[in-house]
């Protein structure tokens, strides 16, 4: 649903314009009076002020120095936007696709829809994870931390679903650890491919070998348990985010990059539209192999090789769309988990109380309805509120009674109420201070015990845990 910071900090990327002809730009200190933090151009105009007469005109004193911030560069506190952009808009696409869920298969404007999110939204959701996990080496706080940001919550919500199901969808109440439920098993498969995130530096050619058994898995019977099917099939978009660095991503983020990316997704768009009655929408959700999905082995073969050059695509446009600024959302990118996890209790409630029926009824124009209710949905998921209540359930503390020394770890996905309860009136999280969670969807990287670098912002979906 989808913080990794790795260790090291992010290198500012490049701006997005030159600078002004005739300057002569140097990355230098902050102005005065601005907050510290980020990365500053400071540029000389020939022409300064008040004209060719005027204060440095040729005749006059010395130019006058200006200064701009990097595009891109790290906020105050460490934070890249651009990376909690992208996270934020990913969970809403997930609370978006939940929604259409149920109206897939008799709509086709729905199912265009599905096909073309599906495509891409998972697997930048797990790359990004990959980005934020590649500070993570196997060492005891790293473990703790991970426990806590993601095993803790895994088994609280696990819980929290099968009673939804058992209230709302007349199911008896079970706790399956062993067969997610719902969102959960992105948990499962987060804690999964952290851990082995030091066996791919051990492995030449390591995106290669996990497109093999990313493929492979989808010729075997794997079953339910663990959700080893999606956490096979996803597995090469998690190792490729563990190769990647700040500067793979930097050619992404100017505006050649938007000129292209706004056309392609629009001819994905209509590739969706052609494929949507002819297209089993199975094929986006990487957890059914060839005999479920009733094709011969060499033909799935083929088409899951072809959805991972179409996925990289898209994949690839969706983040030069993304903007690299603070933007009224970014704030909320720190605290998808929220979002993430909760948006999916909602989404089985309205099912079993029959709310998608009048929803079907009314067509496409009530399913643009509901999918504005679903953005604003994720929006209120990630208050204040919603995150001082639930925080404990959401990123709870590592029990102190477990640490080798017999004390709370407070990085091991906590930090105490009073680190972590955002204050009251505050309506979403501050840039600068520090935030909860510890997963790609939450922002903060549980390798690292940083809040900067190239893993959350500049460096954890956990958004990005979809």
């Amino acid at each position: 649903m989808h913080r990794e910071h790795p260790s090291a900090p992010e290198a500012p990327p490049a701006p997005d314009s030159p600078a002004p002809e005739g300057s002569t730009p140097s990355v230098t200190v902050p102005p005065p009076g601005t907050a510290p933090g980020g990365a500053y151009v400071r540029t000389r105009e020939p022409g300064g002020q008040g004209g060719p007469g005027g204060p440095g005109g040729p005749g006059g004193a010395r130019p006058r120095a200006r200064f701009r911030r990097l595009s891109g560069a790290s906020a105050p506190g460490g934070r890249d936007p651009f990376l909690d952009n992208a996270k934020f808009l990913l969970v809403v696409l997930v609370v978006m696709g939940h929604n259409w869920a149920p109206f897939v298969e008799g709509m086709r404007g729905v199912r265009t829809a599905h096909l073309l999110v599906y495509a891409f939204h998972m697997p930048a959701f797990v790359l990004l994870c990959g980005y934020f996990s590649r500070g993570f080496t196997g060492r005891p706080d790293q473990v703790r931390k991970l426990l806590a940001g993601v095993l803790l919550p895994y088994l609280a919500f696990e819980a929290a679903y099968a009673g939804v199901y058992a209230l709302f969808l007349d199911q008896p109440f079970a706790v399956t650890p062993t067969e997610p439920q719902s969102v959960c098993w992105f948990l499962a498969a987060l804690f999964l491919w952290r851990l082995t995130s030091p066996l791919w530096r051990a492995v030449r050619w390591p995106v290669a070998v996990a497109a093999v058994l990313s493929v492979g898995a989808g010729l075997t019977d794997l079953g339910g348990e663990l959700a080893l099917s999606r956490v096979l099939m996803f597995l090469p978009w998690f190792v490729l985010g563990l190769r990647l660095r700040s500067e793979h991503l930097r050619p992404l983020r100017n505006r050649a990059a938007r000129r292209w990316a706004l056309p392609l997704m629009a001819l994905a768009a209509v590739g969706a539209y052609w494929a949507a009655p002819r297209v089993d929408p199975r094929w986006v959700l990487m957890e059914h192999g060839s005999a479920q999905l009733g094709v011969e082995p060499y033909v799935y073969v083929g088409v899951r090789l072809g959805l991972f050059a179409v996925s990289a695509v898209l994949v690839a446009a969706f983040l030069a769309l993304v903007p690299s600024r603070r933007t009224g959302f970014t704030a909320l990118g720190a605290v998808t988990v929220y979002p993430f996890l909760l948006h999916g209790l909602l989404v089985k409630a309205v099912q079993g109380l029959g709310g998608y029926g009048p929803v079907y009824e009314g067509g496409l124009l009530a399913v643009g309805a509901t999918t504005v209710l679903a953005v604003v949905c994720a929006v209120l998921l990630g208050s204040a509120p919603v995150r001082r209540a639930l925080w404990p359930l959401v990123e709870p503390h590592f029990p102190g009674w477990l640490s080798p020394d017999g004390r709370a770890d407070e990085d091991a996905g906590g930090g105490g109420p009073a680190a972590r309860r955002p204050k009251r009136g505050e309506a979403r999280p501050r840039a600068g201070k520090r935030l909860r969670g510890r997963t790609a969807l939450s922002g903060r990287s549980v390798g690292s015990g940083r809040t900067g670098g190239p893993a959350t912002h500049g460096g954890t979906a956990s958004p990005v845990r979809p």
